[in-house]
């Protein structure tokens, strides 16, 4: 992989809401966001406040960019996918036009792209999380790289960017739980057959962290490497709250918790923890003497959504 993971310097910007639609059951937002457009790679995310000046929610919300233009009339702009799970969310849905919005970004670590220009990469989202990856297919393109994408949700309204999909890979393959379009079942459940027929050198995934777990296995079975975004909760974005720590495997084969809003989103699927997720492992470096149980993580709402 390439080193194109560096972390960027993150800006504050008073943004504003261009344009707002509904796609499915989600809520497509295009921001102003100068100065943050051009600095985003994919796999950045972006922390928005949310509830306008006097709201009493203080927490921001993470949203991974699904596309950035760093050139315009408007000095750049950055779109994300909105899904309603609580009352910050709902307030940015709801949000006409002109809404002022204040926005934090490019933050995280981006996905690593391959050195290889030939290589063949799979792009797996599950629901909304499927946002990043199209700004990945276009990077893995110029890169000369072959892209495929399996996209699964839990019904069709679920689904996200299956057309721009279309317009991007050499194939695409869709599940549904419901069997409402495409193949009914999961990702998992197509995933082998398209990496063999592909040849598959690197996966690429974002969604539910039941979905991660379980591509990060298929693909290490194959002995093809992952990169996965994570979905954990983050409350400050910045690494300073601790709320959105996991375990993961570092270099020296030690556990450590590692915050997703610095350390990640993106980690290698073979290094998380994935069955010790919202606990402390006890062999963890620095964690307490064990106890027969692991020590509870903190979960808020916020998470890259």
């Amino acid at each position: 992989m390439t080193d194109s993971a560096t972390q960027t310097r993150p800006l504050q910007v008073s943004g504003e809401i261009l344009a707002s639609r509904r796609v499915g059951a989600y809520h497509h937002l295009t921001l102003v966001a100068p100065g943050i457009a051009e600095r985003a790679r994919p796999g950045h995310f972006v922390a928005l406040a949310v509830g306008g000046e006097r709201t009493g929610l203080i927490l921001r919300r993470a949203f991974s960019i699904y596309q950035s233009r760093a050139t315009g009339v408007y000095g750049g702009t950055v779109d994300v996918v909105v899904g309603v799970h609580g009352s910050g969310t709902r307030w940015l849905a709801g949000q006409h036009p002109h809404t002022p919005v204040d926005v934090v970004g490019p933050l995280g670590k981006p996905f690593s792209l391959p050195r290889d220009g030939g290589a063949s990469a799979t792009l797996v989202g599950g629901g909304y999380g499927s946002a990043p990856l199209f700004g990945l297919a276009e990077a893995l393109h110029k890169r000369g790289c072959r892209v495929d994408f399996v996209l699964g949700a839990a019904s069709a309204d679920r689904l996200f960017g299956a057309l721009d999909a279309k317009r991007m890979a050499a194939t695409v393959a869709v599940t549904t739980v419901d069997g409402s379009t495409g193949t009914r079942g999961v990702v998992t459940d197509v995933l082998p057959e398209l990496m063999a027929r592909a040849g598959t050198d690197v996966v690429y995934a974002c969604g539910p962290m039941g979905m991660l777990r379980a591509v990060s296995r298929l693909a290490a079975t194959h002995g093809v490497p992952s990169q996965c975004a994570v979905e954990e909760s983050m409350a400050c974005g910045i690494g300073v709250c601790m709320t959105c720590v996991l375990p993961v495997v570092g270099d020296d084969g030690q556990i450590r918790m590692v915050r997703s809003c610095v350390e990640g989103p993106v980690f290698a699927g073979e290094r998380v923890r994935w069955d010790d997720v919202g606990t402390v492992p006890p062999e963890t470096v620095g964690a307490p003497a064990a106890t027969g149980t692991g020590g509870q993580a903190v979960a808020t709402e916020g998470g890259v959504r």
